[in-house]
């Protein structure tokens, strides 16, 4: 385990070392290429910061939704795929007039910028996929779970959504207050609600009414 742990971190540390240098050099490139085609001053020097956030902010949506085993909407994909190909194109650019040769050396900043930041969120969904999958709990804490006996036809969504929650727990995948009221259509309240009763129950407890 310690072992492990070791790996992981030593890769995540190098992986953000060499994004932060390549995102340096990547946002100068960006700067000069702004500047040099009408937008000089304040808005030159933050206009990579819009480039290279949407990157951010795209993978992010989906590591959300990797974790929490749901469907990445397509804006995510197609904002991750247009915040690579304005990185990787300004970079180009500040490189034309050293002919290929420099395009090459000027785009490979932003290529390893891209490609460490997809490693690091590779890193961390092994990481949560590994954590859910251990025998020892879930990311949310260990749960026991009751020999409760679900209605074979459930009447309400809360009693589906308890049957489905129950199931999933049993399964080792635990599935989110989040998921719940977005798959059956209850107030994240009653979700919160019905979490912490078959939580309860599996302690020992009997659960409360709905």
């Amino acid at each position: 385990m310690n072992g492990d742990r070791l790996t992981r971190w030593t890769a995540v540390a190098a992986v953000l070392a060499v994004a932060a240098v390549a995102a340096l050099i990547s946002y100068r490139h960006a700067v000069d290429v702004v500047t040099a085609h009408g937008e000089p001053g304040m808005i030159g020097r933050l206009y990579p910061v819009v480039i290279d956030g949407l990157i951010i902010a795209a993978s992010m949506v989906l590591l959300d939704a990797a974790r929490h085993r749901e469907r990445a909407p397509r804006l995510a994909w197609w904002m991750l795929a247009a915040g690579i190909g304005a990185t990787l194109a300004v970079n180009v650019l500040a490189g034309v007039a050293s002919g290929p040769l420099g395009e090459m050396i000027a785009a490979w900043p932003a290529a390893g910028f891209v490609g460490c930041y997809e490693l690091l969120m590779l890193l961390v969904r092994a990481s949560a996929r590994r954590t859910a999958a251990s025998p020892q709990g879930t990311p949310e804490g260990p749960v026991t779970v009751p020999e409760v006996v679900a209605p074979e036809v459930p009447s309400t969504a809360y009693e589906a959504a308890r049957a489905a929650y129950i199931a999933s727990v049993r399964g080792a995948n635990p599935i989110s207050e989040r998921g719940l009221a977005d798959r059956f259509g209850i107030p994240r309240s009653q979700a919160r609600k019905l979490r912490a009763e078959v939580a309860a129950a599996g302690n020992g407890h009997s659960p409360g009414g709905n």
